[in-house]
């Protein structure tokens, strides 16, 4: 849905840029998929730069903040790019209430358990599949629809 105007190009390669925020937020999930599935490993292999200068102390926070305040809420940028920052951003805090959940209260429960490595596969491919309909839709040029974020986002960016 382009309802704020067409996207140029630029505008598009910068709004599926903004999702590799939540991918490498998601990484910590994929511990038990790429043990269980070792071959599928060679698809990070383009991130493994970003995964190095992402995994330093307070990176995650700093990028967190300078896309809220220097791209959601700087009205001189597109909503377009606006729009998805913010929806990566809202990925990135279920992601990061999600790792909150099963470190603090189920790993101490459920240990090293079938179930705590079927909950990790469970939000790590359910964010990859967030992020890759998210990029093929920007890349296109329409806004991605993701349920309930979609509508956070829309509350939040004018």
């Amino acid at each position: 849905m382009t309802w704020r105007g067409s996207s140029t190009p630029s505008n598009r390669v910068f709004a599926c840029l903004v999702y590799l925020l939540p991918l490498l937020d998601v990484l910590p999930f994929s511990r038990a998929f790429f043990s269980q599935f070792p071959a599928l490993s060679v698809v990070l292999l383009p991130i493994a730069p970003l995964m190095q200068i992402y995994s330093l102390p307070f990176v995650s926070l700093i990028v967190f903040f300078a896309l809220f305040l220097l791209v959601v809420r700087n009205e001189n940028i597109a909503h377009f790019i606006r729009f998805n920052a913010m929806q990566a951003i809202l990925i990135s805090i279920v992601v990061f209430l999600c790792q909150l959940l099963i470190d603090f209260l189920l790993t101490p429960v459920l240990g090293g358990s079938l179930i705590l490595e079927t909950l990790n596969n469970v939000v790590f491919l359910g964010v990859v599949a967030a992020v890759v309909y998210s990029v093929i839709q920007s890349a296109m040029g329409r806004y991605a629809e993701i349920p309930t974020i979609s509508n956070a986002v829309y509350m939040q960016v004018r």
